[in-house]
């Protein structure tokens, strides 16, 4: 990329709720603390009126999904930093997933932001992905707290993976996707339940 920022971060976080203002406030503080290029939020849990809440300085790019009740709620905050340009923004109207599809510096990037249900969470991922087949490409990046472990690594206890959790593993080979944490930490368990980084995964291509 060209400019100043020849590189983006990107961080991912359930908020579990920002109705309150103090889990505002500490909101603000760690992305300002962080200092990310972007910033994708799981679990807003803001309605239609209450949008306004989020604001961050600095962060004037702001696209969010929200259903009709205080519950699910994802977005995507983008700096000012970087020069981002949108193309495309698809909303779930429950507020599970956003698809932003845009450039930065006149590159391409799609962000798919998910929040998967408690129940019934694998194969509501599988569906999102085969929904957005088309748009998933080597600039694609998915991220968010898919609520399931894919691996027997991420799972806390010894338990078999069930069948949908297979079947999404096929879907997420057959995209070309790609668990980027688990290319750097191959045998790490621990980041999965207690972490900033929820599970992502990244489309990659050979060159």
């Amino acid at each position: 990329m060209d400019g100043s920022t020849n590189h983006i971060s990107i961080v991912t976080l359930n908020v579990n709720g920002l109705n309150s203002p103090i889990k505002r406030h500490r909101l603000v503080s760690w992305i300002k603390k962080t200092n990310p290029t972007i910033c994708c939020l799981q679990e807003t849990h803001l309605i239609g009126k209450d949008i306004h809440r989020l604001k961050v300085k600095g962060w004037e790019k702001i696209y969010h999904a929200h259903g009709p009740r205080k519950q699910a709620g994802v977005a995507i905050l983008i700096s000012n930093k970087i020069d981002f340009k949108t193309k495309l923004i698809k909303r779930d109207k429950e507020g599970h997933y956003i698809l932003l599809k845009g450039t930065i510096h006149q590159q391409d990037i799609t962000i798919i932001n998910i929040y998967a249900p408690n129940n019934g969470a694998a194969t509501f991922i599988k569906q999102i992905l085969l929904k957005f087949k088309n748009q998933i490409d080597h600039n694609t990046i998915i991220m968010g707290d898919f609520n399931t472990p894919l691996s027997p690594l991420d799972r806390s206890s010894k338990q078999k993976l069930n069948k949908e959790t297979i079947e999404l593993n096929i879907t997420i080979n057959n995209l070309d996707l790609t668990d980027i944490y688990r290319i750097y930490q191959p045998s790490s368990n621990g980041y999965t339940f207690f972490s900033y980084n929820t599970w992502h995964i990244v489309y990659t291509e050979e060159t």
